[in-house]
């Protein structure tokens, strides 16, 4: 046999065997495109005219073999109304990696399939509405790196079988429904770096094991219902970044060895049952810049290591039992910003913060302080703010300077101000004027004057207040006798029109409302949001009302009932057809509710991201939309006595009634505006939509709802959140931009040139709202009447070129 035909032959074989690898790639990559395909998640998106293979296909990645790697789908993503996870055929994908579906509307329960993904590194599900439990096979994903399931309704507990996923770094399973004990065998996972289980129902003590898990940076079991200690093994996580433990049940001290953990840069424990001392050791953390505290059982001195946290900027040590002197080394702090003791049993003085002092927020209300306000306090702290120390045993005199913070309450004391002082302190209950120090004879002369004429006055002021409550008792008394009568029949209207509902005592609503949701029943709740549930009730007089119900917890949290008291006091001063309706309240003992205007569809978030739902409304549904909102904002901002900001507009904010016309809601974080006020505050709202100005300051105006507004006015035409439009806006300055790639692609073009005008109106004003300058910004009068009262000149329809205000004109 000649080597020529050895040759030949070889080469003929090598031809064959390259020839089936070829058809099995090709056979694999047609498998995965049929499987892609039949999920039915890219619609009309496939096939694309220009790129027939699967591997162009959007969030779709491939190798070199043709074979997918890479499944990402981030929000806006293209899955239809009410899309599985198990639409997809995971056999069909042996070399996927990364599956990120982020925000995309997916329902039901993850499949048991899913475990065949054995290449898997990155599985990335958040913000869907994922159910059911999460399937055992997840422990054959044995390549996981990275698992992120939050924000969906996954119930059940978390399985024993986590533990098989030795390269895990980072696990989310937070805003969920699991329930039961954390499994001791994620101590296994020792690799883990990350770990968020937060905003659950887990039970039971905090994770046994937890010690192993060395290599931990972030540690989340906030908003949970975990009780027993805090382990004292928590001591060995030396990487530890942030402790989250809120909101718990933990009922034992706080273990000494805390201390060790010196690169923990926040602490929040706030919110348990904690007992005993804080330990000396807390002074260790030199990297701590939050500590928080607030809301537990603990006792004993405020610990004077606390003065070693040179980082510290935020402290709340309010509603807990701490007494003893207020350690002076807490003045030595000098980045700190916040402090809160409020509620407290301390003694001595105020304390004096040194130079330089970056102090805003100082509150130590309901305490045992005595002594005179250091009146270098105000002096050395300059940004103060805040200042609150009500209901103690405080003495002595006002310095005038104290009076031009934003918010102070001294009330409950004996203090005077110092003569020859201008300042108002009317509606302060300041006590009995004790005079002045260095005061001159003649002022002591002209007092004594004032004295006897302000004695004959309160004389005269007596007889006429006691004349008033006999002319007032009289006629309350007639009128008592007047209404009696017919007290029978109002029994028999009571449950007629609601608003009568809430001029009695309160008592006949809420026999009403408990049984319109028997007791609250979970088959009448529509909504859960972070400190609260909504319900849908049908009165007896056939009105459907929704109620706002504050959970247990919260209810008991000074935060969250000011936010409730607040958003009282707000919906009860405005009336706009724009705005939602708040039918009565309730404050009663065993709960706490707001009664709402129903409206049928829901939030304009929840409406956008549903593709059947997206599709009712259409452009001029959406138009009106905006404008709703601009004139609602409008009328809180101009129309209103003072002028009220609303500072968490978003589209989970906005809500739709039966014929999708919009509603501005939830005014928790809502405050008024004084006009020779600084008004600064804490930072609210939602992410997203936050104005980028307060990222580096508290000073909170009527700008920042104006761009959270041109966010909601761009989502509503986008159909999706403009993050990302939104970060690439600098770096279109100058080119143009064709209107078509900022519209919802779900919607046909709009039929006509008005609406056409109308839709460039709409964006042109919300990129002038989203400026990053909020100088540049304009007001919501101007963007209201620009809406009321339409420009004259024409606009090109579908390109425009950006200028510094949006598109030009």
């Amino acid at each position: 046999m000649s080597s020529s035909f050895i040759t030949s032959s070889a080469l003929l074989a090598l031809f064959w065997v390259t020839a089936d690898v070829v058809l099995v790639a090709a056979s694999a990559s047609s498998t995965e495109a049929e499987a892609l395909l039949s999920s039915g998640w890219w619609g009309k998106m496939i096939p694309l005219e220009n790129s027939p293979s699967h591997c162009d296909w959007y969030g779709v990645t491939c190798n070199e073999a043709k074979s997918v790697t890479a499944i990402n789908l981030t929000y806006p993503c293209l899955l239809g109304s009410g899309a599985e996870l198990g639409n997809l055929n995971f056999s069909c994908f042996p070399n996927l990696t990364l599956l990120f579906l982020s925000g995309c509307g997916i329902r039901g329960s993850i499949p048991n399939q899913i475990g065949m993904l054995s290449k898997l590194e990155r599985l990335y599900l958040p913000s869907n509405s994922l159910s059911g439990n999460l399937p055992l096979s997840l422990a054959n994903l044995t390549q996981l790196t990275r698992l992120d399931l939050r924000e969906n309704h996954i119930s059940g507990s978390v399985p024993v079988e986590i533990g098989y996923l030795k390269h895990l770094t980072f696990l989310d399973l937070s805003f969920n429904n699991f329930s039961g004990r954390i499994p001791s065998s994620i101590g296994n996972v020792t690799g883990l770096s990350y770990m968020n289980l937060g905003n659950n129902h887990l039970t039971g003590p905090v994770l046994s094991s937890i010690g192993q898990l060395t290599n931990l940076c972030v540690l989340n079991l906030g908003s949970n219902h975990i009780d027993g200690s805090i382990p004292p093994s928590i001591g060995k996580l030396g990487n530890m970044f942030s402790i989250n433990m809120s909101s718990n049940l933990l009922n034992h001290v706080i273990p000494p060895t805390i201390g060790s953990l010196t690169s923990l840069v926040d602490l929040d424990l706030s919110h348990n049952y904690l007992v005993g001392p804080v330990p000396s050791s807390i002074g260790q953390l030199k990297s701590l810049t939050k500590l928080n505290l607030c809301s537990n059982l603990i006792h004993g001195p405020i610990p004077a290591s606390i003065g070693s946290l040179s980082s510290l900027n935020y402290l709340n040590l309010s509603s807990n039992r701490f007494s003893g002197l207020i350690p002076r080394e807490l003045g030595q702090l000098h980045d700190l910003l916040f402090v809160d003791a409020s509620l407290n049993q301390l003694s001595g003085n105020v304390p004096v913060f040194q130079d330089p002092c970056k102090l805003d927020y100082l509150e130590l209300s309901g305490n045992l302080l005595s002594g005179q306000i250091p009146p270098e306090l105000v002096k050395l702290c300059k940004s103060l703010y805040h200042l609150g120390l009500s209901k103690n045993n405080l003495t002595g005199t006002i310095a005038p300077e104290l009076l031009h913070i934003s918010y102070y309450d001294v009330s409950h004391k004996k203090f005077s101000l110092c003569p020859n002082s201008s300042t108002d302190l009317s509606g302060n209950a300041l006590g009995v004027p004790l005079g002045c120090p260095h005061e001159s004879k003649e002022n002591k002369k002209g007092n004594n004057k004032r004295n006897k004429l302000l004695h004959s006055f309160l004389i005269f002021l007596e007889i006429t207040i006691l004349l008033t409550f006999l002319v007032l008792g009289s006629i309350v008394i007639f009128r008592h006798k007047a209404t009696s009568n017919q007290s029978e029949e109002a029994k028999d209207t009571r449950n007629g029109d609601i608003c009568s509902i809430w001029n009695c005592d309160g008592r006949v609503a809420y026999e009403d409302i408990i049984k319109a949701t028997n007791d609250f029943d979970m088959r009448y709740c529509i909504g859960t949001g972070g400190y609260g549930s909504v319900y849908k009730a049908e009165l007896p007089c056939g009105k459907v009302v929704a109620l706002k119900k504050l959970h247990r917890l919260e209810a008991a949290e000074p935060t969250f009932d000011k936010s409730f008291k607040n958003e009282v006091k707000v919906l009860s001063n405005v009336r706009h057809r724009n705005i939602v309706k708040l039918y009565g309240h309730c404050l009663h003992n065993r709960c706490m509710f707001l009664v709402y205007e129903y409206m049928e569809r829901g939030s304009l978030f929840c409406v956008l991201r549903d593709d059947v739902e997206a599709l009712e409304l259409d452009w001029g549904k959406r138009v009106n939309i905006v404008k709703s909102i601009a004139h609602a904002l409008c009328y809180l901002h101009h129309d209103c006595t003072l002028p009220i900001l609303h500072r968490d507009i978003s589209s989970n904010n906005i809500l739709l009634n039966s014929k999708l016309e919009a509603f501005v809601a939830d005014f928790g974080a809502a405050r008024l505006i004084h006009p020779d006020s600084s008004n600064q505050t804490l930072r609210a709202g939602t992410y997203g939509y936050i104005a980028p100005e307060l990222a580096y300051t508290m000073a909170v105006t009527e700008k920042c709802d104006v761009y959270s507004f041109g966010v909601v006015a761009l989502e509503t035409i986008m159909g999706r959140h403009p993050g990302e439009f939104l970060s690439s806006l600098n770096s279109l300055s100058g080119q143009v931009i064709a209107l078509s790639d900022v519209l919802d692609p779900r919607l046909s073009h709009p039929p006509d040139a008005a609406v056409e005008q109308d839709i460039v109106r709409v964006v042109r004003l919300a990129l002038a709202c989203v400026s990053s300058d909020p100088k540049v910004r304009p007001t919501m009068e101007f963007v209201s009447q620009e809406f009321l009262f339409a420009r004259s000149h024409a606009i090109s329809p579908w390109q425009q070129r950006k200028s510094e205000t949006g598109f030009a004109q």
